[in-house]
């Protein structure tokens, strides 16, 4: 029964994915940099985040009417609410502040996202988010996007892995009759100590499925960083993330302060 259930769950991604044969834009986004892991908020408990995103060394230039990304600061509340122990809800602000724009709403994304139970004993964390939203067009041209994220980690001793393969469409902009966009996030990570995590996050959007852009056209980014684990209800990782392309801006400093707040009982049932 077990393995009848994975292989639909299987399915019934490989169908979503083949519904959303459109490929996001290729502006970046730098809002919430951050690879999932597959464990879900627990029901009756609010996680509250925010990410702190700074480019340093960007794109300079206005392209296709969207605002250069050099020095811009972006910060991003991340509201997530646990549902059941399998499943969430997050919802997004996006802001951002430059010289000479001051302080600016950029949009709002909704996130629902569900795992697979405990009790199905899988070798690996897996869930699936998936999430659609609006940003203004001086921000990213393709204005309403949706990404389907699977989501796979594994904790081997003090080593932690996790793969977030996303595919992405575009609803609404030029982008919207291109094809299904992959953008890939990857982490390592080692515990040095109880408290303290160290290791690698690499992001990319290589383009189209089926017809990759070039090295030169794609994002890619490499962060170091570091996890705090203070206790169970904080998070806090910082990073410094470099842009090998010439697509990719060059260099990102990048935080995330997370806090759980629980509200009731948590209930044991699945």
């Amino acid at each position: 029964m077990r393995n009848s259930t994975i292989k639909l769950a299987a399915n019934a991604i490989f169908a979503i994915a083949a519904i959303l044969c459109v490929r996001s834009s290729a502006a970046q986004g730098n809002y919430e940099i951050q690879v999932y892991g597959a464990d879900t908020v627990a029901p009756k408990t609010l996680m509250a985040e925010l990410h702190s995103n700074f480019t340093p060394e960007g794109q300079k230039n206005d392209i296709d009417g969207v605002i250069p990304t050099n020095h811009q600061e972006h910060e991003t509340l991340e509201l997530t609410e646990g549902i059941t122990s399998w499943s969430e809800i997050g919802f997004y602000v996006f802001t951002s502040e430059q010289d000479g724009h001051g302080v600016q709403w950029v949009g709002d994304h909704i996130r629902p996202r569900v795992r697979a139970p405990d009790s199905w004993h899988l070798p690996v964390g897996l869930s699936l988010s998936t999430e659609i939203g609006y940003q203004r067009a001086i921000y990213s041209p393709d204005t309403w996007t949706w990404e389907i994220r699977p989501i796979i980690d594994k904790t081997l001793g003090r080593w932690y892995f996790a793969f977030n393969p996303a595919l992405e469409r575009t609803l609404h902009g030029p982008d919207v009759k291109q094809g299904l966009g992959f953008s890939p996030g990857v982490k390592v990570s080692y515990d040095f100590t109880r408290q303290i995590s160290g290791g690698l996050e690499y992001y990319a959007d290589y383009g189209r499925l089926g017809a990759f852009d070039t090295l030169h056209n794609q994002q890619q980014q490499i962060f170091a960083v570091t996890d705090l684990n203070i206790s169970p209800k904080w998070e806090i990782n910082i990073g410094v993330g470099v842009g090998p392309t010439a697509a990719t801006d060059h260099l990102i400093v990048k935080g995330i302060l997370g806090r759980r707040f629980d509200w009731g009982k948590h209930s044991s049932v699945e």
